[in-house]
């Protein structure tokens, strides 16, 4: 048995979380923000069987695609008014995925 850990962005977690329900994968949805655009994003956990992990990973890739986004940086902690932000094209979406062995699994 694996747990699953994918990190995605707000806007793809609907569309995979739907799909994901739609190939009978239980999953578990926690709303979680990121550290570097300090943006919104969405964690999934799915407990699976180890022959459905190449399926669940089709299902993540194919719903959160990678794109370029423009966005305003966040002011530096302790920085004057004087700050000036520009827009900075960055990536966004695709998601990160953690696949972790699971030694026992409980469902009360």
């Amino acid at each position: 048995m694996k747990m699953v850990i994918a990190i995605v962005h707000d806007s793809d977690s609907q569309k995979l979380i739907s799909a994901l329900v739609e190939e009978q994968f239980q999953v578990t949805k926690l709303a979680t923000s990121g550290g570097f655009l300090r943006a919104g994003n969405t964690t999934l956990m799915v407990g699976t069987e180890d022959e459905r992990v190449e399926a669940l990973l089709a299902i993540i890739k194919k719903n959160c695609e990678a794109r370029d986004q423009f966005v305003s940086p966040v002011s530096p902690v302790g920085h004057s008014e004087a700050f000036v932000a520009f827009p900075v094209e960055v990536k966004v979406g695709g998601a990160t995925v953690f696949v972790l062995p699971i030694d026992q699994f409980h469902k009360y």
